[in-house]
């Protein structure tokens, strides 16, 4: 799970066993956490855990901070998200082997930290369509 703050190409990611909705809110408060001041608009998709009974508090209490907007269903070209996760998928996952997880988690972080380093090249890739 993952943030990419379209202004400045600044992608924060998270990797956790499971994704549920105590999950997602711990993420929502790291996120509020790594943008310490100003306004948030979070553009998600329809996943279930987006919408949880158990972040609505969460949001109600954080709303002077944090918007969360949902994008249409089956709309994955328009989650600037999904393109980082392709790009990955591309760059890491196709045409290699891994004998452990270790080593997809390893091949992952390097790919993560690499690009990190060039932002204007994540925004030029990913955030250029806006």
């Amino acid at each position: 799970m993952g943030i990419l703050d379209y202004e400045t190409g600044y992608i924060y990611c998270e990797e956790h066993d499971k994704y549920d909705a105590e999950v997602f809110l711990q993420f929502l408060k790291n996120t509020l956490s790594k943008y310490p001041t100003g306004k948030i608009v979070m553009v998600l998709d329809n996943a279930r855990i987006h919408h949880a009974k158990l972040i609505q508090p969460f949001l109600e209490e954080n709303s002077d901070r944090l918007t969360l907007m949902f994008l249409p269903p089956y709309s994955p070209n328009l989650n600037l998200i999904e393109g980082l996760w392709g790009w990955l998928k591309s760059n890491v996952i196709n045409n290699s082997f891994f004998s452990k997880i270790d080593e997809i988690r390893t091949a992952v972080d390097s790919f993560l930290d690499s690009i990190a380093k060039a932002p204007q090249q994540i925004i030029d890739r990913l955030c250029i369509k806006l």
